[in-house]
């Protein structure tokens, strides 16, 4: 195991040069302390239950994300954009709370093995992208616009029709794009550094997106085959 860990650091080394790695690490960085507003967002929304269901929290998310993204860095103003960033990840976090409680109302075993399932697939694909040649994800921007363009279509049939096979379909498509966007946004964010854009606060941003996206898919699939379970077992 030492051995494939120091194999896997050599190959890390010599696929990315150090301004690219040390960039990578500053992303990480800042994508774990914007999970870990957000786990704490949905925490203190599970015990305290007071603003998950304004639209207060909505508005929260969307005026720190327009902050720091009309915020540009300067060098001087990163603890100020990393406050935003964190501000974000907060009501991100709140507005998982609903979503959470009918869960656990389920089986709260649910939601660590999803945290467990999302964090293994993020790492698996960003793996994939970093390792891979220069480049070559960034093909999947033209399929992922196609994919967008048709999630929302869907999302307006929905609207209208009732429909649970397009519920299904949005939810599963929808888990697919955000695999596909964890090696699209890792390998734009090194091409985006390798161009001399070093914000690594808005590139962790996208990241952080990504693993919600995952996390919540995966949160709905997972309880609805538990509760068709249930559902089974009392017929």
């Amino acid at each position: 195991m030492a051995s494939g860990l120091g194999t896997f650091i050599n190959t890390f080394n010599s696929k990315i040069e150090e301004p690219v790695r040390i960039h990578l690490k500053n992303v990480y960085a800042c994508l774990t302390l914007a999970t870990i507003s957000a786990a704490l967002g949905a925490y203190i929304d599970l015990y305290t239950n007071i603003l998950s269901r304004n639209f207060i929290t909505v508005l929260g998310a969307i005026g720190f994300l327009v902050a720091l993204n009309c915020t540009k860095d300067n060098g001087k103003n990163q603890l100020m954009r990393l406050g935003f960033l964190i501000g974000f990840s907060f009501c991100s976090g709140l507005g998982l709370g609903p979503l959470l409680e009918q869960v656990i109302l389920i089986d709260p075993s649910i939601i660590p093995t999803t945290l467990l399932a999302t964090s293994l697939i993020f790492v698996s694909f960003s793996l994939s992208a970093l390792l891979a040649r220069r480049g070559s994800w960034l093909f999947l921007g033209g399929t992922i616009t196609t994919i967008l363009s048709a999630l929302f279509v869907f999302s307006l049939a929905s609207m209208f029709l009732s429909s649970t096979l397009l519920f299904q379909a949005h939810l599963y498509v929808g888990l697919v794009l955000m695999c596909a966007f964890v090696l699209y946004d890792t390998q734009l964010i090194m091409e985006k550094r390798r161009h001399g854009d070093k914000d690594f606060i808005a590139h962790s941003v996208d990241l952080f997106i990504d693993f919600i996206g995952i996390f919540r898919r995966l949160l709905i699939i997972l309880a609805q085959k538990e509760n068709n379970k249930r559902e089974e077992r009392r017929r």
